[in-house]
């Protein structure tokens, strides 16, 4: 779904000052340049970008606050600013993946069959669980979601889009509700009839181009899909698995058609997670 509805504006307003032109090298807390042009290794999201995205040379990422905590990674809230243009501001979200001594990674290793290291000592480090392994595991799941979003976005899938990743790092679209605040969770809503129909064409509709891209989210529940102001929107993206490349797949699928069509049906739409599962297994081979 790549339009522009979802620009993250008004929520969380800062109470700060605007940012004066002749800002010293170092910030206060909570403040730091944006890396968006100082370091090579960046990766930007895919062209043409939304207009709402922040790309001037001198802007400054302010933190907040936290929007999300988990076991695995942190997700706060930044505003970018141009120095030059101070009006020129964007909100976002940041994704951290924890580091070695900060995370629990409780990932099943059914996830990550049919992905591969290519670096052989950073293979061994992460086979072996060692210190320096564990802060590898971190980046290749960020990484993973990455492309994830990159891949989906590019495909007019309805997820956040992508703005940069930076080591365990990742910004992207602050996902927003009618009222500009953060979407809430598709589980904490009370749609009526009208809504819960819109909503899981939607979803169906999402899913069906993730499995004719032969991919599975892998994880997917009313927890990690928001309702933005133009439908639901799939997040929390490290697990996606290949349906036929991972031995798991298949039931990694089955499992997310039961989980939606369960909330679904809770709340009152007819909804089958066994005929989802087959209708969309159609589109995966």
């Amino acid at each position: 779904m790549q339009n522009e509805t979802r620009a993250p504006q008004g929520a969380f307003a800062p109470d700060t000052p605007l940012i004066d032109p002749f800002v010293p090298d170092e910030l206060p807390e909570g403040q730091r340049w944006s890396t968006w042009s100082s370091i090579e290794r960046l990766q930007r999201g895919p062209e043409p970008r939304p207009s709402w995205v922040v790309t001037h040379d001198e802007s400054i990422d302010t933190e907040l606050g936290v929007l999300k905590t988990g076991k695995e990674a942190d997700v706060f809230v930044i505003e970018r600013t141009a120095v030059c243009a101070p009006q020129c501001s964007t909100l976002m979200a940041a994704k951290r993946y924890r580091d070695a001594k900060h995370r629990s990674f409780r990932r099943h290793a059914g996830y990550t069959e049919g992905r591969r290291i290519k670096d052989t000592r950073e293979a061994r480090a992460v086979a072996t669980g060692t210190a320096f392994g564990k802060q590898v595991a971190a980046g290749v799941w960020a990484q993973a979601e990455w492309s994830a979003l990159v891949d989906l976005w590019t495909s007019g899938v309805p997820v956040p889009y992508p703005v940069q990743i930076d080591g365990r790092e990742i910004l992207m679209e602050l996902v927003v509700g009618a009222d500009g605040r953060p979407a809430p969770r598709l589980a904490a809503t009370r749609p009526t009839a009208e809504q819960l129909e819109v909503w899981f064409d939607q979803l169906r509709a999402a899913l069906i181009v993730l499995c004719g891209k032969g991919i599975v989210h892998g994880d997917l529940s009313a927890y990690n899909i928001l309702v933005a102001e133009s439908g639901l929107v799939l997040i929390d993206l490290p697990q996606i698995v290949d349906v036929i490349a991972n031995p798991n797949g298949v039931e990694f699928l089955h499992r997310d058609c039961v989980n939606v069509c369960t909330w679904f049906s809770s709340k009152g739409h007819a909804c089958d997670g066994d005929e989802l599962f087959a209708e969309l297994l159609g589109y995966a081979f």
